[in-house]
């Protein structure tokens, strides 16, 4: 409880993270707000339900809310979204605010525990943030918006937050860098996917580097582990690096 975990993937793909936290921690019984920018709602159902879970019927009784930010900056656009009556989460797309506080106060909203629920504890999973910099959004308007999450969610709430961002070291984008390195410092967990540096290969799919802070206060040293995985149709396999079922 309490803590922050940030999924970072360069030259490969670390959705498959995303889809493992919200099926882990719906199974667990924990209200989860899920700030989904990358795909669509249908997309995330397919891959929960070989999962063994179900995102319709986890919104259906109230334990998921889900943000279908492809939905919303569409509605944004065409001005679907002023007959709600309400602001839209993604406000800032339409140039009227510079700040996250709209998408903040939904997060904020969706968490705060209501009389009756039993929820195990509060969740926010965003995938990914990368997106909100090429929203528009600007890197200290991502950070507050990350900070607060944290005070209410990690410290208020006692829930997690686990949030995907893109980012390779020899990228150009300043600003996407600014904002990963930024979320490192912060972060008590990190799972960092890489590509493999020799290329493709069809037995392992990548590396994933574990990084445990022992404190975010003290100059304690991180604990580090990297393991290699292959993706499979229901599950993700990991092995020590040269260890592959192909190889031995």
């Amino acid at each position: 409880q309490g803590k922050f975990t940030l999924l970072r993937d360069s030259r490969t793909d670390g959705s498959f993270l995303v889809h493992h936290f919200l099926s882990f921690y719906l199974r667990a019984g924990c209200k989860v707000c899920f700030v989904a920018l990358a795909q669509s709602f249908s997309h995330y159902n397919i891959v929960a339900q070989k999962l063994g879970v179900s995102l319709t019927a986890a919104k259906e009784r109230g334990q998921l809310v889900f943000l279908e930010g492809l939905k919303s900056c569409l509605d944004l656009l065409f001005g679907e979204d002023e007959q709600s009556g309400q602001p839209s989460p993604l406000q800032f797309i339409s140039g009227s605010v510079s700040n996250l506080k709209d998408l903040f106060d939904f997060v904020r909203t969706s968490l705060t525990p209501a009389d009756g629920d039993s929820w195990t504890g509060p969740v926010l999973l965003v995938d990914d943030l990368s997106i909100l910099l090429s929203l528009g959004a600007t890197p200290v308007a991502v950070l507050d918006f990350i900070h607060y999450c944290r005070v209410v969610v990690c410290s208020q709430l006692k829930g997690n937050v686990v949030v995907l961002v893109h980012g390779s070291e020899d990228s150009e984008d300043e600003e996407n860098k600014l904002v990963v390195n930024a979320l490192c410092h912060h972060s008590n967990l990190i799972l960092w996917v890489e590509g493999l540096a020799t290329g493709f290969c069809k037995d392992v799919h990548g590396e994933i580097k574990i990084i445990k802070r022992l404190s975010l206060e003290s100059t304690e040293q991180d604990v580090t582990r990297i393991y290699q995985y292959k993706i499979q149709d229901r599950n993700v396999s990991f092995f020590a690096r040269g260890l592959s079922a192909a190889v031995l």
